[in-house]
């Protein structure tokens, strides 16, 4: 699924009405905290799964 420019104006134009401005760096900083998460849980079972083969 490939997004343009014009469909992630509107998709942080809708997050800038829901959640507000004063909230958009709070959950920016979340949502890179998952995602450092997520590819460290990746990158996890991936050295576990060379360990036991």
């Amino acid at each position: 699924m490939n997004l343009g420019t014009p469909e992630l104006l509107v998709i942080l134009l809708i997050v800038l009405l829901v959640f507000g401005g004063a909230k958009l760096p709070k959950l920016a900083r979340s949502l890179g905290q998952a995602q450092r998460e997520f590819k460290s849980g990746l990158q996890d079972g991936a050295e576990e799964d060379k360990k036991e083969s």
